[in-house]
């Protein structure tokens, strides 16, 4: 099946609008065509840290990420096989027992902060995409984010922000953008450049 799989990976800054695009390009193709992967689901494993220690992880910083799981899914996914996605709850700062079944399909979009960053997991991509948008808007919506599915205060999040986010931003994130082959401005409100993005992707894709 390798031969025809598309994976797509999509990067940017949290809050950026990847998750916006990556919905657009599902509803761009066929139904059933896409299997996503989200970077969120692989966190490492805290089963063995002190709660202390699991509040106090930098979820922003790239060694958060089993990466070896991660590519090796991916992998399993490309040559056909179904995984079994690990789940992650902000709330606990683990995984949960419950994993999600994911079926292998023609393509195959990697989502998540640092999707670019990994050399091994960038260069099993056929397109790589950096969703660019104003550090404001991000942190508007990091707020009404975190607020309502995280349990954190509107004081709690822009602390996060400026203690941690804006900094792991500008050291681990920007910096991938060097490795899109697109960059989409204006995160997910950028219509015409996800118009044209998709119209691209469809000519990756197999026809039925």
């Amino acid at each position: 099946m390798e031969n025809n799989v598309t994976i797509i990976g999509i990067a940017g800054g949290t809050g950026s609008g990847k998750t916006t695009v990556v919905r657009k390009i599902v509803e761009a193709l066929p139904p059933h065509y896409v299997a996503v992967v989200p970077l969120d689901s692989y966190y490492n494993d805290t089963t063995e840290m002190t709660d202390e220690d699991r509040k106090a992880i930098n979820f922003d910083h790239p060694d958060a990420f089993d990466w070896k799981l991660l590519i090796k899914q991916v992998n399993e996914l490309r040559h056909g096989n179904a995984v079994e996605q690990p789940t992650y709850s902000y709330l606990l700062c683990n995984r949960l027992p419950e994993t999600v079944h994911v079926e292998p399909k023609p393509v195959i979009i990697i989502e998540g902060i640092m999707t670019l960053i990994n050399k091994r997991l960038r260069d099993m991509m056929d397109l790589k995409i950096f969703v660019d948008c104003d550090s404001d808007e991000r942190l508007i919506r990091n707020i009404q984010r975190d607020i309502v599915e995280r349990g954190r205060t509107v004081s709690m999040v822009v602390d996060r922000y400026l203690e941690v986010l804006k900094p792991m931003h500008e050291q681990f994130i920007e910096p991938t953008k060097r490795f899109a082959d697109v960059i989409i401005p204006q995160g997910g409100e950028n219509v015409k450049g996800i118009g044209m993005l998709t119209n691209y992707i469809k000519t990756l894709v197999p026809e039925e």
